[in-house]
Formats: structure tokens, C-alpha cells, sequence
């Protein structure tokens, strides 16, 4: 993703300003676009790539794994252990005593053992762990790159060295401007370098099961019961100081000298030295799982096979980081599941499913589920009418499933028990003031949530029918086409009478969607003789859906296209962008479009309805979902000698996404959700200043050249036209269609006959690498960004190997 050059962002940003105002200040005056272009002084006249000053084109990661298995007819083990340490690709500056670079190690450790306690008793202890040991910059490296991205090139140097007067100065030089607010700019390098969090992530795990062969009763008969626990713990710790903000003026040309000024030397924003100390965020969680099941499989005559199941399993989960009365009781789900199978001469295949669960989150009488299913399947390649044909269709069958589903993760994680109101017992926007002098207050009451005791589970009816087909024993084929119908969607009511005087929206499980596709694969295997063998794999999955009852305004009489019934349920709406505004004259003219102030150069909108203004009654459905209807992959692995090969390619299709025009909007301050660009709890954001993509420094409209079908519409430093320009439309809209080769690998495995002079049944050595090609018809940046074109990149990946079994 290529960025403009200095110069043109300091032309292009004046005439931002001018094309809207043209008495407005301009921010860069004629001196100093000269001067920089001269190429004169840089702490004077900086040109700041901030990508290359903060980010390197490489870093080098490392991983290692080494598992050991042994054991006899009472016991057996199997131990994993994996090192993994992945370093950042940030520049780390010598002049602070500590590294500022991610460095992320990652150890996980797994044992699994079992023991014959009897002939028929066995016991399985599995135990498994993974720690994270985090260094690095404070506001992660993904944040460092939107710095980067929003920060002006031309405004200040990412630091001075230091001259006469600060000979003796122990600090960085940090570079800055004072535009006379009193904020400070923001300046990516500081913030990278400023100081560091470590954090450490610990997830354990433990599960214990024990197996009891019930032949002595039953021939067949099978009972198991396991327990598992885990834990979930983190913590961060900042250490960090204030930066000191420096700023270059009066320079002289002759001698190529400036002064340099220190913007924060006393004052709230005063810079700090010495390193200061922050807890961060703690986070505990225990998850204790255990389940029961009954099982039963046994084969009558070699023909008749029965099989079942039954499984109750319960679950509790708590948290150590609550933060009200609901969230900090345990999590408990508790369920039966049962099966039951019928396989006659493996031709004729039948199974019914039932589950039969509880939600803490419904009311008593809704609180039960039960979701049955049935499934059949025919294997007609061992009819014997087939046998003609095994030769080329050694394989055919065909599968068909019904059945239901229920899902009880609806609403937000606040709204835990529908069934009981949520009262805000302490609020004072609800409160009053009183008293002699009003000098006394008391918080109000205010309803957050009503009870509503019907809300229930969300249904899901599915029916699937499928084929597998077997070809020249070397081809595999699976198709599965389905439909999903979907009830009881719980969905906020559009509206209620103000006569009922609720304080709160209540919902309803008033919804219903509707989903259907099919999946497909083919495989291919094939050894073609002992040095030479060919794999393939092709997966293809289409998936749509559409809203059949949606909670909504009756939108039938003034603007049908608003209505969500019939559409995705990814599916985005906005308005019909025609083309740029001509000039100030056809904008008058035109459809009032109620988004602030706008003119010629911006986008001009549909008015839809024909009521002589664009408002949201004018928003149509748009593009395709946001989410893929395709998505498909294909790949293949071969080997020669010893010698192996093997690629994967990976898209989809059938999807859109939009520019965002606030995030690459060039010049304007952008802040992300979640942002914290201060460098105290409590001290105002740092401004920023986003930067200029070429691709709009190439085709934008302006007075000079009005292209009135333009990729970037009209300049704007200000809110006049970015409100307008800014909206959902088609202007923005764009393919999200692409494939990439995902990833590509060659190795090379030793003869038996030298790794075994060596004492190793294996030695293999390779070379990996990942996103490495890409095609779309989308040019401005990785596609897979999606509208952000200043976000984080996605990275090349190439790994070296070798694999060693003793």
C-alpha cells in the first residue's frame, strides 16, 4: 500500500482547505514547500517516512516441538512439549536501556496417559498447558502501525539530536508541534518507544476419565465417566515515561542552524524521565465440565448392527472479573443427549438423535429444549445389482438428515436472566436535587431491562441430503445440500405505544430466517509406483439467506425497498451514489441530502422516494452480504523420491465491502474505537493527522480537474462534505471477491538407509511459506483488509524446518 509523497501531501492538504473555504489559513506555507523540496534541512524541514522509521521489512521467528510416546500392555504415555517465539517487526531505538520490540513466547506442554486398571477398567489422565510470556509496546503492535497511518509526514521528525544547548540532556529529543491549543500531536515513534507492557497468559487444563467394559452384563455395553477442569488466568503490568516534546524554529539559512524548544518542560503534560508504573488489566476464570454416557454397539448375524448412546453432561463456569451482581454468579448448562442407530448389512443406515437441554437463561416453564433429529442413508454400491459397476463407481451413497436445534446464546451479555428485570436502583441521571439551597441530591431508579418470562430458545429446523461417491478407487465426492429454517429470533420491538410508558426497548423472540446452500468436495489419491505419489483436495461452499418475518417499521406504503424480509441477514443498506456533484450550481439544484454541508465535487444521491430530499428512506439494499456466500479452496500435495511438494489455494466470492471514509479520509483526525493516544489516564487524545494514500493523491476530484466519477470526492479538513461523503452508499462499495495462495511448501525427507546410520527413523528438512500471492479486482491494498486501507497489513510468512523422529 503506497503512500503519497511529502510534498504532494502539503499541496493537496492547503487545498483541502481552500476548496471549502478559500479565506481559510492554510496549514504550509509556499516557504516551506520549497524548502522542502530543496531538501534543506530535515529537523527544520522534516520528511518523515514513519514506516520505515518505526517498522522493519522482516523479523525472524522460532518454533520448536518435541513429543515422546512409549509404554506396554498396562500403561501407556504420550508427552508434548512446544517452544514458540515470535518477535515483532518494530525497530528498537539504543537510546532506552530496554526493548520495545514484541517479543512473544509461547510454551505448551501436553501429557496423556492410560491405565489399564483391570481387564475391563481403564483410566485416561490427560493434562495440558499453555503459557504466554508478552514484551512489547504499550499499545501493541497493530496499534503502532495505525500511528504510523495517522500521523503527519511533513509536521515534525520522530526525534532531534541533540545540539549545543542539550549536550548534556539525558532524555530523547521527542519532535512535536504546538499549534497553540495546548494538545500535543501525536508522535508514533514516542508512543512506540516510550516504555513497554508484559503480560503473562497461563490456560490449564486437566481431565481425568475412566472406562468400564459392562461385556460381563451386556456384550457391548459401554459406560465412561469424565471430569475436566481448566483454568484461565492473565495479567499486565506498564511501565512507561513522559515523553519530553521538542520543537525546531528559527532556523537560519545561511548558517543551517535552528533552535530547539521544549514544549512540555513544566505544567500538567510535563515531561518524566524516571519510568513509571501501571497495573493493567487481571482476568480468572475455573471451567469445570463433566460428563456421563451409556453406550451400547453390537453387530447380530454380521448383518444387523445397533448402536447407542446416552450422555448427560453438566457445566459450570465462573469468573473472577465481574463487574455486577449477574455476571458474578457461576455459568451452568446442563443437558441429555441420546442416539440410537440401525445399520442392516452395511446397505441400510438409520439414526435418531434427540437433546434434551437446559438454559439458566429462560424462565422455568421455557427453560427445557428438546431438539430430536433423524438421519438415513443407503450405501447402494453394496447392492449387488452394483457390482457391475464397483470397477468404476467403487462407492455410492446416499444420506438424508432431519432434525432440530436450539441455541440459547441470544441478546447481550448483559441480558443473562430475561426473565428478571434489571433495575438500576443508583441512577443519577434519574436523580434529584433538593433542599435549602438545593445543596442536596439523591439518585434516581431507572429500568433497564423489563421481565418478560416468554422469551425462550431460538429454533433452528435443518434438513440436509447428501451423496458420496467413490471413482476408480481413487476419487472421493462429497455433496450435501441443505436448509435451515430459523425461529424465535429474538429481535427488539420496533416500536411501542407511549401510552405503556416503558422506559426500556423490550424484545421478543419474534424473528425468522431462512438459510440454504450446498457443500462440495472432491479428493483425489492416487501412488502411481513406489517413488512417485499425487493428492488432491477441492472444497466448494455456497451458502444464502434471507429474513422471513423481521422486527421493522411497516414500511410497505412509503419505502418497500427498507424492509429486511427477503434479504441476507448480512446484508448492508445505503444509498445509491450517482456520481459527483458537477459544481456548486447542480447541488443547489438537486435533492436536498440532509448530511451537512455539501457542494459540487461531492457525491450526489438518489432520492428514491421522489420527495425532494435524501434521508434514510432512501437507503435500498446494496452489494452483496458482508459476509461471503462462496467460499472455496483447492490444493494439492506430491512427492517424488524423497521429495515432497504441496500447495493451497484459498477464496471466495459473492461478498462486499466499503472504503471507510472516515479511517482513510487523508488529513482528518481519526480516532479507532477503544483508542487511548494519551499517554495519562485523564490527559486529552493527541491529535492526529491521517495520511495521504496515493491512490486518491491520483484521482480525486478538484477544481482543476473535475472528474466528476472520481475515486476520492471532494478535499475536506472540516466536517463540511466529509459528513455528506461519508455516508453508506455505492460510491464505496467495493468486491471483496479473491484468491490467494494461502500457502506453499517443498521438502526433502533423507533416505532409511542414511538416517539410520545416524540412529533416526526421520530426517526431513523444508521450506514453508504463507499469504505469499494474491488476485482481485480490488487494487488499492490486500483485499482482505477490507475498507480500511491504513490498518495493519496482512503479513508474508515463509518458514525453514527440519522434522527429526528417533
Amino acid at each position: 500500500m503506497e503512500l503519497a509523497d511529502p510534498i504532494t501531501y502539503m499541496t493537496m492538504h492547503n487545498e483541502a482547505v481552500l476548496t471549502r473555504d478559500p479565506l481559510g489559513i492554510l496549514p504550509y506555507s509556499k516557504q516551506k514547500i520549497d524548502n522542502t523540496a530543496a531538501g534543506l534541512n530535515r529537523a527544520m524541514y522534516p520528511v518523515t517516512d514513519w514506516r520505515k522509521e518505526l517498522i522493519r521489512d522482516h523479523t525472524i521467528n522460532h518454533s520448536v516441538n518435541l513429543n515422546v510416546s512409549g509404554g506396554g500392555k498396562v500403561a501407556r504415555y504420550f508427552v508434548a512439549g512446544g517452544f514458540t517465539q515470535n518477535n515483532g517487526l518494530l525497530k528498537v531505538d539504543k537510546k532506552n536501556n530496554f526493548n520495545n520490540n514484541i517479543d512473544l513466547k509461547t510454551y505448551a506442554v501436553r501429557s496423556n496417559v492410560n491405565v489399564n486398571l483391570s481387564t475391563t477398567t481403564r483410566l485416561d489422565v490427560r493434562v495440558n498447558a499453555t503459557f504466554d510470556e508478552y514484551t512489547g509496546p504499550i499499545s501493541g503492535g497493530t496499534q503502532v502501525y495505525r500511528n504510523v497511518m495517522r500521523t503527519n509526514p511533513v509536521l515534525f521528525p520522530p526525534y532531534f539530536e541533540p545540539d549545543a544547548d542539550h549536550a548534556y540532556v539525558q532524555h530523547i529529543l521527542f519532535g512535536n508541534f504546538d499549534d497553540g491549543t495546548g494538545n500535543y500531536y501525536l508522535n508514533p515513534y514516542a508512543d512506540m518507544v516510550r516504555g513497554y507492557k508484559a503480560y503473562s497468559r497461563s490456560v490449564m487444563m486437566a481431565q481425568f476419565e475412566l472406562s468400564e467394559n459392562l461385556d460381563r452384563f451386556l456384550e457391548g455395553l459401554r459406560f465412561r465417566v469424565m471430569a475436566n477442569t481448566s483454568r484461565n488466568t492473565y495479567f499486565e503490568t506498564e511501565r512507561a515515561y513522559l515523553p519530553f516534546w521538542y520543537q525546531a524554529s528559527s532556523y537560519n539559512k545561511l548558517t543551517d542552524t535552528f533552535k530547539l524548544s521544549l514544549l512540555n518542560e513544566d505544567g500538567t503534560y510535563a515531561g518524566q524521565e524516571q519510568l513509571s508504573y501501571a497495573p493493567g488489566s487481571k482476568e480468572v476464570m475455573a471451567d469445570f465440565y463433566s460428563e456421563s454416557a451409556l453406550s451400547y454397539d453390537q453387530t447380530f448375524n454380521d448383518k444387523h448392527a445397533v448402536n447407542g448412546l446416552f450422555v448427560f453432561l453438566a457445566q459450570n463456569r465462573v469468573t473472577g472479573n465481574a463487574t455486577n451482581l449477574e455476571s458474578s454468579l457461576p455459568f451452568r448448562n446442563v443437558g441429555l443427549a441420546g442416539r440410537a442407530a440401525y445399520s442392516y448389512d452395511s446397505r441400510y443406515n438409520m439414526e435418531l438423535n434427540f437433546g434434551y437441554n437446559a438454559s439458566e437463561r429462560f424462565h422455568a416453564k421455557h427453560r427445557w429444549g428438546f431438539f430430536p433429529s433423524v438421519g438415513l442413508a443407503w450405501t447402494v454400491s453394496n447392492e449387488k445389482f452394483w457390482e457391475p459397476l464397483l470397477n468404476v463407481v467403487n462407492s455410492f451413497r446416499v444420506k438424508g438428515t432431519h432434525g432440530l436445534s436450539g441455541n440459547d446464546a441470544i441478546g447481550s451479555p448483559t441480558d443473562r436472566f430475561f426473565y428478571l428485570s434489571n433495575v438500576q436502583m443508583n441512577d443519577p441521571n434519574r436523580g434529584a436535587i433538593f433542599g435549602r439551597d438545593n445543596s442536596y441530591s439523591r439518585p434516581g431508579i431507572s429500568i433497564l431491562r423489563y421481565s418478560d418470562p416468554e422469551i425462550t430458545w431460538e429454533i433452528s429446523t435443518k434438513s440436509n441430503l447428501g451423496l458420496e461417491i467413490g471413482l476408480l478407487d481413487q476419487f472421493r465426492i462429497e455433496l450435501d445440500f441443505y436448509k435451515e429454517s430459523r425461529s424465535n429470533i429474538l429481535q427488539s420491538r420496533a416500536s411501542t405505544p407511549a401510552e405503556m410508558g416503558l422506559s426500556a426497548t423490550p424484545q421478543a423472540n419474534v424473528g425468522k430466517a431462512e438459510g440454504k446452500g450446498f457443500d462440495a468436495s472432491v479428493d483425489y489419491n492416487k501412488v502411481f509406483n513406489k517413488d512417485f505419489w499425487l493428492q488432491g483436495r477441492f472444497n466448494f461452499t455456497f451458502a444464502k439467506s434471507k429474513f422471513k418475518v423481521y422486527e421493522e417499521y411497516y414500511y410497505n406504503d412509503i419505502a418497500p425497498w427498507r424492509s429486511h424480509v427477503g434479504y441476507s441477514i448480512n446484508q448492508q443498506w445505503g444509498y445509491l451514489a450517482e456520481r459527483l456533484f458537477v459544481d456548486d450550481e447542480e447541488a443547489a439544484k438537486s435533492p436536498r441530502q440532509n448530511f451537512g454541508e455539501y457542494g459540487g465535487g461531492d457525491i450526489k444521491y438518489r432520492d428514491m422516494n421522489n420527495d425532494g430530499q435524501i434521508t434514510e428512506l432512501d437507503m435500498v439494499p446494496i452489494g452483496y452480504p458482508t459476509v461471503p456466500e462462496i467460499v472455496y479452496g483447492f490444493g494439492f500435495s506430491a512427492g517424488y523420491k524423497g521429495f515432497d511438494f504441496n500447495a493451497f489455494f484459498q477464496g471466495l466470492a459473492r461478498e462486499s465491502f466499503w472504503i471507510n471514509p472516515h479511517a482513510t479520509a487523508p488529513f482528518r483526525q481519526y480516532y479507532y474505537n477503544a483508542d487511548e493516544l494519551r499517554d495519562r489516564p485523564g490527559w486529552p487524545q493527541k491529535l492526529t493527522q491521517n495520511q495521504l494514500l496515493k491512490a486518491y493523491a491520483d484521482d480525486y476530484w478538484s477544481e482543476d480537474n473535475q472528474n466528476i466519477y472520481a475515486l476520492w470526492p471532494r478535499l475536506s479538513v472540516s466536517s463540511a462534505g466529509h459528513g455528506n461523503n461519508s455516508q453508506t452508499s455505492t460510491w464505496f462499495m467495493r468486491d471483496g471477491s479473491f484468491l490467494r495462495l494461502k500457502q506453499v511448501e517443498v521438502g526433502y525427507t533423507l533416505p532409511t538407509r542414511i538416517t539410520k546410520k545416524a540412529y533416526m527413523e526421520m530426517f526431513r528438512i523444508y521450506v514453508s511459506g504463507n499469504n505469499l500471492l494474491s488476485w482481485s479486482d480490488f487494487k488499492l491494498w490486500d483485499v482482505e483488509m477490507g475498507g480500511n486501507g491504513l490498518g495493519y497489513p496482512i503479513q508474508k510468512v515463509f518458514n525453514l524446518g527440519i522434522q527429526l523422529n528417533f
